[in-house]
């Protein structure tokens, strides 16, 4: 077995690999950049080699800093992870002649399924269902629009390159076909030092189902069962689970044989992923091939047991796969959520800074749940511009689908996380909604049941009335804690009120709380509900039992009240003296600032472009600017007509969330 690794990567997947090298007993060498000295998998690995500045194409994609790493270390393999160089058949090819295992597929599998107008092009010549679409190469945007009308709208713009959502763009007309094929080339050219694109018919209220397969150098190929990746925004995945709700047995082992045998055409080994689009009636059609370990991975590995990343290291070493196809089974649920440093409030729109708080759930494996936490950052670590915003990927396994949904509720909850943006309120939200549940779901869910965007969750009765029979059980903690005047004699403490308001998600609860043995009983409504919590002021993450149901929050203490975060919902919680909630009702609410004038940068960003002049008439949907951030450009358009008064910045500049770019009049 190999002695020692070099992981030609960053952040999550790094230390994933660690792990599993680590358990394997070989040695690792890890890469980094300037923006990654202090990062978690160069801690882990034992030892690191600096590549360069922070952009990727100054350093994780540079071949040559990675063979210098190779060679400066003994490396004797390398593992891509996702994403970088991991699908390059130039890299690949680079490592066979210098002698170094590269623990993946052999670049002539790469080429021809990484590629993804060549492998459309393959599965085509082997009779596989495909997505109708224009496979050669566009020469520039007049092209892509006259080939997307051809097609017939809506068609998908897609980087030949691509991946994980980078240089992909839907288009419904002639503008945004334009617009689109230019950003999709930038950005793949950015990304992937691979600027072509390729455009196919998007599928309407399609299911993104896709297929594990696992082959080795002798010849043996196995698919272990399918992941369902339907919740997606911007093309990026979201969450995933394991098996589909959607399959039956039948098209489960259509799909795995299908896959199977693309991957035996182009003498495959390795882990890799075949994705299909699905319709209602279970027509499948394939769409790519990915020749390397897929970011939803441990779902497949939390249902069947496997350890792909042992199993690629394993292939890559030579030896020959140690389970047959009838070994693989499905035992269980697992689901994924992607933390991502993105404010689900502002679009999902990138977020920077540092990790003032971060401290996920307990990782746990039982015979009834398991919860597992794949992560790249530590609390007091920075979350950089430069790289993907994914910075964990949350798990939860359980015998049943319900019961994974529920371990995943309660994970969620347990998530703190201060400092920057980040999606866990709305990961909390679609574990929630009823769709979601019933498993009715399709890649437009998103867009579908947020078409303004994610505004929150508003709690209902059942829930509210939970929280604020805990809000009132902790306030007379803290109320008893404050009685206890130091040094005061027992007979001369203040006695505490038993009644108290709690003014929480827009209502207002009239509460009697008087304590039990081992908890408190709270009164609102003519109900009583019994609390039981070994909750503490100063704790940031109250738990507690409210009428025998288990409840965890996120508490931060603050003047005027708390800020309590619970399911998705983020809410101000009040609990005041009656005579205290009396006043309040007077007290006037403080109006926000007019920034209807302004075109404010929604996140931290690079602006790539300033598409107007100052004096310029600006119509409804117009260009205004582009900003890239986390290797996305994001186009900021008018909201209406307006005449541009005043710019603010030029191409090239930084800025940070709210700056001004620009106003109107």
């Amino acid at each position: 077995m190999f002695k020692k690794i070099l992981i030609a990567n960053r952040g999550e997947i790094a230390c994933r690999v660690i792990k599993t090298a680590r358990k394997m007993g070989i040695k690792t060498v890890a890469v980094y950049s300037d923006a990654d000295k202090n990062a978690l998998h160069v801690r882990m690995a034992d030892e690191a080699v600096h590549i360069g500045p922070p952009p990727a194409n100054q350093s994780y994609i540079v071949m040559d800093k990675i063979l210098d790493a190779i060679k400066a270390t003994g490396a004797e393999a390398v593992h891509p992870g996702y994403g970088f160089l991991s699908e390059n058949p130039v890299f690949a090819k680079k490592l066979e002649d210098l002698g170094v295992a590269f623990i993946g597929p052999p670049a002539s599998a790469i080429e021809a399924m990484g590629d993804k107008i060549t492998s459309k092009k393959l599965a085509q010549e082997a009779g596989v269902s495909t997505v109708p679409g224009y496979m050669g190469l566009i020469a520039d945007a007049d092209e892509a629009v006259k080939i997307s009308g051809e097609i017939g709208y809506p068609v998908m713009i897609k980087a030949s390159a691509g991946g994980g959502g980078k240089g992909m763009r839907i288009a419904w007309n002639d503008q945004e076909a334009r617009e689109g094929f230019q950003s999709s080339k930038n950005e793949a050219k950015n990304s992937f030092g691979d600027d072509r694109i390729f455009i196919e018919k998007f599928v309407t209220q399609p299911r993104h189902i896709e297929i594990q397969v696992l082959g080795d150098k002798h010849g043996a190929c196995l698919y272990l069962n399918e992941r369902e990746c339907s919740i997606q925004r911007r093309n990026q995945k979201v969450i995933e689970e394991a098996p589909s709700p959607f399959l039956d047995e039948a098209t489960r082992k259509a799909m795995g044989e299908q896959s199977v045998a693309l991957a035996k055409a182009v003498d495959y080994c390795s882990a890799g992923t075949v994705e299909f689009i699905v319709d209602g009636d279970r027509n499948f059609y394939f769409l790519e091939m990915n020749t390397r370990l897929q970011v939803e991975h441990p779902v497949t590995e939390l249902i069947t047991g496997i350890d792909l990343v042992e199993q690629m290291i394993r292939v890559a070493w030579g030896e020959k796969l140690a389970m047959k196809q009838e070994d693989i089974g499905i035992n269980g649920w697992a689901m994924e959520s992607r933390l991502y440093a993105e404010d689900p409030y502002r679009n999902f729109l990138p977020s920077i800074g540092r990790l003032t708080r971060y401290r996920p759930p307990e990782e746990e494996a039982t015979p009834s749940y398991a919860v597992r936490n794949d992560t790249g950052v530590f609390e007091g670590g920075e979350i950089s511009m430069f790289y993907d915003p994914m910075i964990a990927k949350l798990c939860s396994w359980a015998p049943t689908r319900g019961e994974a949904i529920e371990v995943m509720r309660n994970a969620l909850d347990g998530f703190e996380v201060e400092g920057i943006g980040h999606n866990l309120p709305f990961c909390a939200a679609v574990m929630d909604h009823p769709k979601f549940v019933a498993g009715d779901i399709s890649t437009a869910f998103i867009e579908e049941e947020y078409p303004e965007g994610f505004e929150g969750v508003t709690l209902g009765a059942p829930a509210l009335k939970r929280l604020a029979a805990a809000a009132a059980s902790m306030n007379m903690i803290v109320e008893g804690r404050a009685a206890k005047i130091s040094g005061a004699m027992r007979n001369h403490m203040r006695r505490v009120d038993p009644n108290w308001v709690v003014l929480i998600g827009g209502e207002k609860f009239d509460t009697v709380v008087a304590e039990g043995q081992g908890g408190w009983d709270v009164t609102l409504e003519g109900e009583t509900w019994r609390v039981e919590t070994d909750w503490t002021p100063g704790m940031s993450l109250a738990r507690a039992t409210v009428g025998g149901e288990p409840i965890v929050a996120k508490i931060d203490v603050g003047t005027g009240g708390a800020r309590v975060r619970y399911r998705g919902a983020d809410m101000k919680v009040q609990v005041l003296t009656p005579r205290q909630a009396e006043l309040a009702a007077m007290m006037p609410v403080k109006t926000p600032p007019d920034t209807s004038k302004m075109l404010l940068c929604p996140m931290p960003g690079l602006i790539v472009s300033v598409d107007v002049e100052v004096g310029q008439e600006v119509q409804e949907g117009q260009v205004l600017a582009v900003v890239e951030a986390m290797k996305m450009e994001n186009v900021l358009r008018a909201e209406k007509k307006a005449v541009v008064t005043k710019i603010n910045c030029e191409a090239g500049a930084s800025l940070m969330v709210d700056d001004v770019i620009m106003e109107f009049e």
